[in-house]
């Protein structure tokens, strides 16, 4: 992108405060991106080259929404967690492996999507933010999620892609979770506790592509009363 067409997305975002520079090899964020800082509540940097988040990252105190996915980010720095107002964060596509412990400040958090690094460990950062709603974790090579569900108040979970073998005997304490998804992973059918069909809040669960036919799901005690919640929430839609 030329510095005239750059220019003309700067000075358009000074005023609608949506930001977008997508698909054009830019390596860094640039400054004029960083001196938006009063006005900037929407910033769409995906499909670029780019390896870190600068810490001035921090100085866009009103960003809303941050895209970043289909880059070439390793970390998360903790400057990112200065931003209190952020809603949307997509960093899918990239090379992260973890979070910062301080990730857990980011409380407005409603949407966070991860699919598609090098994360081998559940994120347990994510337990205590209380407004999530969607968190996509999927295409990792996660292969175990830790105990403590009943802090983690998203209403849809995507795990799919992973390595996961065992689910916590507390995934039913999720207080909001109705919809899993843990699709393609390495799950036997004793791996899914009878308390997570029968206790959660839970009307969709997608476990195709793991070591046993969604078939013999109906086996299971507690089966039943999730296929109530599954069907009342049908009717619902029609």
């Amino acid at each position: 992108m030329g510095n005239s067409n750059f220019k003309q997305h700067y000075e358009t975002a000074s005023k609608t405060g949506v930001l977008q520079i997508t698909n054009n090899k830019i390596k860094d964020i640039p400054e004029e991106v960083l001196n938006l800082s009063e006005n900037l509540r929407n910033l769409d940097l995906s499909k670029n080259k780019i390896s870190r988040i600068s810490d001035e990252i921090s100085k866009l105190k009103n960003l809303k929404q941050l895209k970043l996915d289909c880059n070439l980010i390793q970390d998360i720095p903790n400057s990112l967690t200065n931003l209190k107002k952020l809603e949307l964060l997509n960093v899918s596509s990239n090379k992260i492996s973890s979070l910062p412990q301080s990730f857990s400040y980011l409380t407005n958090l409603k949407q966070v999507y991860l699919s598609n690094n090098n994360f081998t460990h559940f994120p347990t950062q994510l337990y205590g933010l209380k407004n999530l709603d969607v968190v996509e974790i999927s295409n990792n090579k996660i292969s175990e999620v830790p105990r403590g569900m009943a802090n983690f108040f998203a209403a849809e979970l995507n795990l799919s892609q992973n390595e996961i073998s065992s689910l916590p005997d507390d995934f039913h304490q999720a207080p909001r979770l109705k919809i899993l998804k843990l699709e393609e992973n390495c799950l036997n059918l004793d791996a899914i506790h009878p308390s997570l069909l029968r206790d959660s809040k839970l009307h969709t669960i997608n476990l195709e592509g793991n070591l046993f036919e969604t078939k013999q799901l109906a086996s299971l005690e507690g089966y039943n009363e999730y296929t109530e919640r599954y069907t009342a929430i049908k009717k619902k839609m029609f």
